[in-house]
Parts: C-alpha cells; sequence; structure tokens
C-alpha cells in the first residue's frame, strides 16, 4: 500500500518537475528539442536520482547501485520492449553513431568502477564531470541538427511554456518535495519488504525500486508510441540511461560514498548486454520492430527467473 502511494508520488513529482524545468527553458531561449534531449530525459530520471541519493545517506548502497542497474536494465527491455509493441519505433542516426555507444560505454564504466563493490567521492566527481560533459555534447549536437527533422520532434515533446516564471519556479518547488517525500517513503517501504519476505535489499532494489523509478520514463515513451512519432522514446530512454551512471551514482556518490556487495556479477552483466544488445537492434533498419520488442521483453523476465529465486 505504502509502496504503491510511493510510487505515485515520485510520478506526480517528476510530471511537476519536468514541466516546470522545461517551461524555464525554453523561457531562456532554449529549443524544444534541446529541451527533449536534455531536461526532459533527464527530469524524467529524477525519482531515481532522488531515490539513490537517500538510499546512499541511509547506508543502503545496494537499494542506490541496484535502482541504477535495474533501471538501466528496465528502460531498455520493458520500457522500449513494449514501446516496440505500440508502434515500431525509428531511430535518429545520431542515437546509432553517438548516444548508443556512449551508453554501452557508461555502462561498461560502471562495472570497472564497481570491481572492489564501492564507489568513493573521488569517482563519483569523475562520474559527474562525465554528465556535465555528455551534456555539453547534446547541446553541440542538437544546434547542428537544426533541420525540419526537429520540427517534428517539437510536436512530440508537446513541451510548452506557461504564462509566468513564477509559477514554473512554483512547479519545480513542489516537484521537489513530493519527489522527496516518495522516495523516502519508497524505499523505507521497499527495505521492510525485503526482510518480512527475506529478500535482499538488492534485489528489492534491482528490481521494485527500480521498477518504480523508472514509471516517468514509461509514461513519456508511450505517450510518444501512441501518436504514432515515436522518435522521442529512444531518446529519452538512452538518454535517462546515461544519466542514471553518470549523473545519479555520481551525485550520489559525492555526497556519500558508497558499498553494494549485493549486486552481483550477474546484475552487471545483464546491463551491460542489453546495452550491447541494443546497438544491433537499433541498426537493423534503423527501426526496433514489434518483434525486436518481444525478444526484449521475454530475455527480461528470463531475467526476473534467474534473480528472484535468491
Amino acid at each position: 500500500m505504502y509502496i504503491a502511494f510511493a510510487l505515485v508520488l515520485l510520478f506526480i513529482g517528476a510530471e511537476g518537475l519536468v514541466r516546470g524545468s522545461s517551461s524555464l527553458a525554453l523561457r531562456a531561449g532554449l529549443s524544444r528539442l534541446m529541451v527533449g534531449l536534455t531536461i526532459v530525459a533527464f527530469g524524467t530520471s529524477s525519482p531515481e536520482l532522488v531515490v539513490s541519493v537517500e538510499a546512499a545517506l541511509s547506508n543502503q548502497g545496494d537499494i542506490s547501485v541496484g535502482n541504477v542497474v535495474g533501471s538501466n536494465i528496465f528502460n531498455i527491455a520493458v520500457i522500449l520492449g513494449i514501446t516496440a509493441l505500440v508502434c515500431p519505433i525509428p531511430v535518429h542516426r545520431q542515437v546509432i553513431k553517438v548516444d548508443a555507444p556512449v551508453a554501452l560505454g557508461v555502462a561498461l564504466l560502471l562495472v570497472l568502477l564497481l570491481f572492489n563493490q564501492t564507489l568513493s567521492r573521488f569517482e563519483g566527481v569523475l562520474l559527474f564531470s562525465g554528465i556535465v560533459a555528455y551534456t555539453w555534447m547534446s547541446f553541440i549536437l542538437a544546434r547542428r541538427e537544426a533541420s525540419p527533422a526537429s520540427a517534428d520532434n517539437e510536436d512530440i515533446l508537446a513541451v510548452t511554456q506557461s504564462r509566468h516564471w513564477g509559477m514554473d519556479i512554483a512547479f519545480i518547488l513542489a516537484g521537489l518535495a513530493v519527489l522527496v517525500v516518495g522516495s523516502r517513503l519508497l524505499v523505507e517501504h521497499a527495505v521492510a519488504l525485503a526482510g518480512s519476505f527475506g529478500i535482499s535489499e538488492a534485489v528489492i532494489g534491482l528490481t521494485i525500486v527500480a521498477a518504480g523509478t523508472s514509471m516517468p520514463e514509461l509514461a513519456t515513451s508511450l505517450v510518444a508510441a501512441f501518436r504514432k512519432q515515436p522518435d522521442i522514446a529512444i531518446g529519452n530512454i538512452v538518454g535517462s540511461n546515461i544519466f542514471n551512471v553518470l549523473g545519479i551514482l555520481g551525485v550520489a556518490s559525492v555526497i556519500s560514498p558508497m558499498e553494494a556487495p549485493g549486486i552481483s556479477a550477474l546484475d552487471y552483466g545483464v546491463m551491460i548486454m542489453f546495452s550491447v544488445l541494443l546497438i544491433p537492434l537499433l541498426y537493423t533498419g534503423r527501426r526496433l520492430h514489434r518483434v525486436e520488442g518481444g525478444v526484449l521483453l521475454a530475455l527480461y523476465f528470463g531475467y526476473l527467473f534467474l534473480l528472484w529465486p535468491e
């Protein structure tokens, strides 16, 4: 009951944060395309950020890292899988050549840094520097891609500017407040659930917490698919996966260095597998087909079958 309520709060908080920050960015003169590829993608990852920071401060590193690893797996396998089943996804060339390889490289970097099962403040600074560099690169590429295709993406995003900047600030502050409350409820009751059923914090973080904090990404991708213009779904998911590792674990480990002994080689291996698999799936015809979406979902359920008996 409390976990479901916490997930609703996370969804509402993320919606407020994305709406306010997007409107404020448009007011500052940024294009809708740039807003969508950066602020919206990062904003839908705000539940993961708040939950992982809260878990790190509570010395629950397995939940913090498991949330990110599980979210990255869930984003590719479930969200892209479901979106492709709803409507085959056309893929922008930049995603294949730049963003998907960056997401794979970031996943490999995380596995390397967590080889000793810890993330230090120095490693957190390194990760956070990476998200700053990636964001800057995204802005540069977005400016170069100023073309008629940009207008299509703007329609997909349906990002609007409010009447006054004060409303933007109110949405941002209210969204953050709701996110904080929701994240605390989710972490506390997810840990209690794990203890009552004898399930490890790592498994709870990799599944329930990860799936719950990925709901904004799922909603964004499904809306794009139902509009029959789902190109933004790929950018949203790939951008969120990059931000999850570089931004979320970067910030969380700078605030509080963490240990994550409960995250196994299987979990890291599955994250790498989906990151690798995404590139050829996107490259074939530059479209993610329904059959490929079904394969992604089947592989995810296979992962759950291996994970839960532990």
